[in-house]
């Protein structure tokens, strides 16, 4: 399956996109967005992503865990996760309160790839 995959110049303006004012902008200095998007590259490399709501989680996780930005990873995270399921023609609407916590429990390490993947794709289901 071919998808529409997200470059680390898309995340970035992602993430000044969603900087409020007061925020710090730019990237953190120890670590890599790169490095961060190279696990999502290496499970499509390796069959681990069969659809493009792993794929979305898969951004999500490597975007909210790897911190590469001074401020917003976690709204960064989510951006760049609803981006890649309407590029692969997966409309969504979310609802706020849940959403914001389902990315605070992935950032957190409490829900996996696999979990938020179930995630979305219920949703999906329900609209």
């Amino acid at each position: 399956m071919t998808f529409i995959l997200l470059s680390a110049e898309l995340v970035e303006r992602i993430h000044d996109h969603v900087l409020n004012p007061g925020e710090i902008p730019g990237r953190a200095r120890d670590k890599s967005l790169e490095g961060a998007l190279g696990r999502v590259d290496n499970r499509l490399t390796y069959g681990m992503i069969e659809d493009a709501f792993d794929l979305a989680a898969a951004y999500a996780i490597a975007i909210a865990q790897g911190h590469c930005f001074n401020d917003a990873n976690k709204r960064t995270a989510f951006r760049a996760m609803h981006a890649v399921l309407a590029l692969n023609g997966i409309q969504m609407v979310f609802e706020t309160e849940e959403t914001g916590q389902a990315i605070i429990r992935a950032a957190q390490r409490l829900m996996d790839e696999g979990e938020l993947a179930v995630w979305l794709r219920q949703r999906a289901a329900r609209g």
